[in-house]
């Protein structure tokens, strides 16, 4: 077996924010775990899981942390925010009400973290469509009007629920790989200046918990 070291190339941190009961704590277990929890508890404070994919070439370890949407809490989540290169900001269609908090949400996660982060508006509970309050278009015209990635789930019937977690980390990947490039191509006539044993030092080592 390899070590630890070898299982991946890159770690991305994603974190889960929204309104209490919009379903994020089963959202995370379904990616992570492929499991639902009818009884499931409001989630007191941070939580994370993990789960390694396949991104092109690349082994990436997603860190997904779920975060409490009451407002006692808020102090304490926002604080897992730095370091994050990924949010999926979810709401439930059938309450109009965690939908109109949205804004309120990327104003908190943008002041926390990068201006760099990618991030995803998630319609949860499509199972429901029946109850349906968010129209699908009202959504995703919000998202792009925000520059945010948009996609509607299921966390009981797993609907778009890998779709969701593979599209952004997949957009994350990217960014880095054209981060590492312009980083590379600017290190070009430094590098070339150098002895070929400096040059070897300089090359970057497996990133952790990548920053974009």
């Amino acid at each position: 077996m390899g070590s630890a070291e070898e299982d991946y190339n890159f770690v991305f941190k994603v974190v889960l924010i929204g309104e209490s009961g919009v379903g994020k704590t089963n959202l995370l277990s379904r990616f992570t775990r492929n499991e639902f929890n009818h009884d499931s508890r409001t989630t007191i404070g941070v939580e994370f899981s993990t789960r390694t994919i396949l991104v092109g070439d690349a082994v990436v370890k997603a860190q997904i942390w779920d975060t409490a949407g009451l407002e006692r809490y808020r102090a304490i989540t926002s604080a897992y925010y730095r370091g994050a290169v990924g949010a999926l900001v979810v709401f439930d269609i059938t309450k109009h009400q965690t939908y109109d908090v949205v804004d309120r949400w990327l104003k908190e996660l943008y002041d926390h973290a990068e201006p760099s982060i990618v991030v995803m508006l998630v319609g949860n509970k499509t199972d429901l469509v029946q109850a349906r309050e968010v129209p699908m278009e009202e959504a995703k015209m919000f998202a792009d009007n925000n520059g945010l990635l948009f996609v509607e789930t299921s966390a009981l019937d797993s609907t778009n629920v890998e779709q969701a977690f593979e599209t952004i980390l997949k957009e994350i990947f990217h960014k880095v790989q054209k981060q590492r490039q312009r980083s590379s191509q600017s290190n070009m006539v430094s590098l070339a200046s150098k002895s070929p044993e400096s040059a070897a030092s300089a090359q970057p080592k497996r990133p952790c918990c990548v920053a974009l």
